[in-house]
Order: C-alpha cells, then structure tokens, then sequence
C-alpha cells in the first residue's frame, strides 16, 4: 500500500485488529468500518490505554449503506459478500482517494482484470477497467487463514482514474448490462428482447417529450402566443410507424457493432456505441 505517515486509512471488516494496529503504527489515522458490534469491542479493547487509540475512528454499520469519509488509501481484507457492491461504491466517491490494496475471493479478482476475449471477461471487468487501473498483485492460498475457507483468494490494487472518463456513468452501465446479459451473442441478437426492447421505447419517448417542452414564464407570456406557432419547427414528433426495434438495428448496423459480441469489446468500442444510440435519441436510464 505504501501507506505515508499524513495518511487517512479506511478499513473495512476489520475484525479483531491484526491488520489495523499494523495500519496504526504508520499513518496518521485509521477510520475502520464493522458491522459487528462484538467485533467492534474486540477491537477498542486492544488499542484501549495505548498511544493508537486516538488515531483509531471506528464506523459502526453496514459499510454500503453510510457514506464514505475522506481517505487517502483504503486497505481491507474485505468481507467477500460484498466486494462487487463495494467496489463501484468506492469508486464513485469523491473527494478521489489515491488507491485501494484490497483481499478479494481469487475469481472475483481476476475478473476485475479480465481482458476482451477472457473467458472471465465480463461487466465487472469493463465497468472497473472504465473507472480505474487495476492490478494482481498476489495469490494468497487457503491455508494462510486459520481456519481455511474453501477459496483461494488475491490481493489487488485499485488506481481511480482521476479525472474519470466524461461518460454518464448511469448511461454506461445500462448498454453494458444489456450487452452482457448473453456476451457470447451478437448485440443485434442482444438487443432484440421484448424486455430490451420495451425499456428503449420508454426512455427514447421520454426524450423526445422532454424535447417538445418549453419553458416560460408570466412574463413572456404575450410573447409566447406571438411564437407558439414557430414551435412546431424544434419539435421532435413521434411517427405513428415508430418501431423502435427498427432504430435500434439502424444504430448497430451504422456503429459496425450489429454482429460483435460483448465478449471480445473493448472500452473504446463501448463508447462509440453508446455515443451511437445517444446521438439517435436512444437512452439506457
């Protein structure tokens, strides 16, 4: 972690403090968040009466549930239940923090490294890739833990992106999860469920109504009645015939995207489609 002595830590599931008093001794505090309050005894007990305890905050509570502090590293051996969660959770928080050293589950971390074509290579992996560079740092074995769980598990480094892509993040994720839901199909195939289908209808009409507003107030009132008949002109109307299964494939057919498959696309391939479907009115939230 190459933890400094001006750094403010977050731990998260620090159990009974093996890792946090080793944290304590080298930084200038430690803000550890546990769910347990048993363990949360354990641990104030240990630093009770002792030059750390006033560098030691603990947060009782659900860690995804209660906003992050400002932290410059996070370093867990994160609770393997919540590692996806966490992870979007850390790095959409601002202030930006310099990195995270966390333990995860040994699939789990190598699916956040994944590349196109992997076989593990799947929304995890392009949404945390979108976001910030990641590392496999180390293998740890099951028998390193007593008692021994039965998975493996990887320590990985995490480097937010700072500044982070211009992507709507919301946007983003709503192609990819769509993409992915079947990776080894093609996205036209992809994009033909009724489900997909229904919910591109629904924002691409709230788009176009959100179009035909205009806005005023009493005080251009007259004003308005003297250009209502103008409006029509900016006005983005909504063909009877609309299919927009019929838009959709004209989006993917002029991308070059119609036969991919999201198993082998890369960040640069998702941001030109997304940036496809926005610029024909098309939405994913």
């Amino acid at each position: 972690a190459a933890l400094r002595r001006t750094d403010v830590v977050l731990e998260v599931g620090p159990g009974t403090g093996n890792l946090t008093v080793k944290m304590l001794e080298k930084v200038k505090k430690v803000i550890a968040c546990e769910i347990d309050p048993r363990l949360v005894g354990e641990l104030q007990k240990r630093v009770q009466g002792t030059c750390l305890a006033n560098k030691l905050e603990i947060k009782v509570g659900d860690v995804l549930k209660t906003d992050l502090p400002f932290f410059d590293a996070c370093v867990a051996n994160l609770p393997y239940q919540i590692s996806s969660p966490f992870v979007f959770k850390l790095l959409l928080h601002r202030p930006f923090f310099r990195c995270a050293i966390l333990m995860f589950q040994r699939e789990f971390a190598l699916r956040l490294v994944a590349k196109p074509g992997s076989k593990l290579y799947c929304r995890l992996s392009i949404n945390t890739q979108l976001l910030a560079r990641v590392d496999h740092l180390m293998k740890v074995g099951k028998n390193n833990f007593r008692p021994p769980p039965k998975v493996e598990s990887s320590v990985v480094r995490i480097e937010p992106k700072n500044p982070p892509p211009p992507i709507n993040f919301q946007e983003w994720d709503g192609l990819v999860r769509i993409a992915f839901v079947r990776k080894n199909k093609t996205l036209s195939a992809a994009f033909k469920s009724s489900a997909v289908e229904q919910l591109l209808d629904h924002n691409y009409r709230i788009h176009c109504s959100l179009h035909n507003t205009v806005s005023f107030s009493l005080i251009y009132y007259i004003l308005f009645l003297f250009i209502v008949s103008y409006i029509q002109t900016f006005v983005r109307e909504i063909p009877e015939n609309f299919k927009i299964a019929e838009k959709i494939q004209t989006v993917l057919k002029d991308t070059g995207y119609s036969d991919k498959r999201a198993r082998s696309m890369d960040i640069d391939d998702f941001i030109r489609l997304l940036h496809g479907f926005n610029s024909e009115g098309i939405h994913f939230s």
